[in-house]
């Protein structure tokens, strides 16, 4: 799974990544958590251009009667959203890629649970593969949120968690952006675990299991106990 998560690099180094000129003012986040504002890029569907927008993480399908379903629906699994029926219509018409560099996974260590960070060997950020749905209350309300795809964990991560957020590779950014490709086998191919020689993981600090900490002592490596 993928519970928390980071973005904290500068809008240089944003914009070269996802090869977006305008990049909005962002300040550093270092805990994310599920229901908070996160930063994704969709494809505009009118200029075709990649674009930055401001969604809550958290899907609310649109069929749903409350919000309040989006607090669960933070993640979905690789293997299974073409069939679920609060994913497969956002899988089909509405990817975006959440915007990070780093995230976290707790490891049982003695009754206790140990948080480590994983982020990019080269320290850039990134995209995890995500769906984007627009909800709307019957009062007009409108609240546009996201979740997470999960796949099977990487070397790096199996003897912490069985699970890892979907990092996409650059080269597959647009097609995974690109509202005109619609095939379930196509999109799949692009939904396996990022390589561990490319990624790094350390302990860091339990502060980080509470949402309201949220400043660079989060990310900073700790001895392993």
């Amino acid at each position: 799974m993928c519970g928390r998560f980071t973005l904290s690099q500068t809008p240089e180094a944003i914009s070269q990544t996802f090869q977006i000129e305008k990049v909005p003012d962002l300040e550093p986040q270092y805990n994310i958590a599920p229901t908070q504002m996160v930063t994704a890029v969709l494809c505009n569907p009118e200029s075709a251009h990649r674009e930055f927008q401001k969604l809550r993480w958290g899907l609310i399908p649109s069929w749903a009667k409350d919000p309040g379903m989006g607090a669960k629906l933070f993640n979905a699994r690789a293997e299974t959203v073409a069939e679920k029926p609060a994913f497969r219509s956002a899988f089909k018409r509405r990817r975006c890629l959440v915007v990070a560099d780093g995230f976290y996974e707790w490891q049982h260590q003695e009754g206790k649970k140990q948080p480590f960070y994983f982020c990019l060997q080269n320290g850039k950020p990134f995209g995890f593969a995500g769906l984007w749905e627009q909800w709307q209350s019957p009062a007009g309300e409108e609240i546009a949120s996201c979740t997470i795809l999960t796949t099977q964990a990487n070397e790096l991560l199996q003897p912490i968690h069985e699970r890892m957020p979907v990092i996409l590779q650059q080269q597959d950014y647009d097609v995974w952006l690109d509202p005109q490709v619609q095939t379930p086998e196509r999109l799949q191919q692009l939904l396996y675990p990022y390589p561990s020689e490319a990624m790094t993981a350390y302990p860091v600090s339990t502060v980080v299991n509470s949402p309201k900490h949220n400043s660079p002592d989060c990310i900073q490596p700790v001895l392993s106990p």
